[in-house]
């Protein structure tokens, strides 16, 4: 299990490109990162990286047994995991990222059930309002809207990944009604920046019939939070666009309505996503499965659809 360890950090660190981000992918200390590798190194006779004050570089044999080790070892972590699982109760740290307000509203409220049912495993939950990387960075599983399933991981879907146009009841009632897009033009916008490049993407809407048009409003200011739009928009500072899991419980409380109800910007889908393997770690299956069955529950599917609202 020691010398398995070391190959783990052997490999995280030639995908992180340093010591101290595979121990930070890791939840370990650099130090120990480095110490493993090098009782790798001293256990196989070979200098696996070269190493300078500025730069970490695999050598020809690193990147010759990064090769080599690289897709058998999620093979054999599953394996282990789900060999501590063999009385059939899943163990471990589960590492699952998901956005910030949408983890706090929607995932961390089954805590408590989750942990009922399953008391051997140990939570690692990420709040971070980014796509992650899901072998690069160590994790089970992770929640997003609207990303590209990457080769190699395999997505659940828990219901579409709609953006929708809010504003308060005082705001409609001083500058409605809005009938078409065009005639947002002018009013001032509270949008969301990308978490990776830092912009405003330009959302293009569309209606029921398969109509196209672009989102005319003024950028007035950008958050990095889809729960602060929305918290602008309720103080009636303008016109939101956010995602449907973060407008729905304004919606549903009367503190914001939909601007222009027939229109909404469709991102694809929102997903439970996991890494492809034959053998996926119990832990693991137990997490997707009872995420996906409690969202079918909740009817979240069609809450979160801006058609059906």
């Amino acid at each position: 299990m020691e010398t398995l360890n070391s190959i783990e950090c052997f490999v995280r660190t030639a995908e992180a490109g340093s010591f101290s981000e595979a121990a930070r992918r890791l939840g370990l200390t650099s130090a120990a990162v480095g110490k493993n590798v090098a009782k790798l190194e001293a256990q196989v006779g070979v200098r696996l990286f070269h190493r300078s004050t500025r730069r970490l570089a695999l050598t020809e044999a690193g990147q010759q047994f990064l090769g080599e080790v690289r897709g058998g070892l999620g093979a054999i972590q599953s394996a282990v995991a789900n060999l501590a699982s063999i009385d059939g109760e899943p163990s471990g740290t589960l590492r699952v990222s998901m956005g910030t307000t949408f983890g706090l509203a929607y995932i961390v409220p089954l805590l408590q059930e989750f942990l009922q049912r399953y008391p051997r495993i140990t939570p690692d939950w990420h709040f971070d309002n980014r796509p992650v990387d899901l072998i690069a960075e160590n994790f089970d599983a992770a929640i997003g809207g609207g990303i590209d399933i990457p080769q190699g991981v395999v997505a659940r879907e828990l219901g579409p990944a709609h953006r929708v146009l809010l504003a308060s009841p005082d705001y409609l009632a001083r500058y409605g009604p809005f009938d078409v897009p065009a005639d947002l033009e002018g009013c001032d916008g509270i949008l969301v920046r990308s978490p990776q490049t830092g912009r405003v993407r330009p959302w293009t809407l569309r209606n029921r019939d398969g109509e196209q048009a672009p989102i005319a409003l003024r950028q007035r200011m950008t958050m990095s939070d889809p729960e602060a739009v929305c918290r602008i928009a309720e103080m009636g500072m303008g016109v939101a666009l956010a995602g449907m899991p973060h407008a729905l419980p304004f919606l549903e409380s009367g503190r914001l309505m939909r601007v222009l109800p027939g229109w909404h910007v469709d991102t694809g889908m929102l997903a439970l996503y996991f890494p492809a393997q034959r053998l996926l770690p119990a832990k693991t299956r137990a997490f997707v499965d009872f995420i996906v069955a409690r969202f079918r529950e909740q009817d979240f599917g069609r809450r979160f659809s801006a058609v059906s609202v």
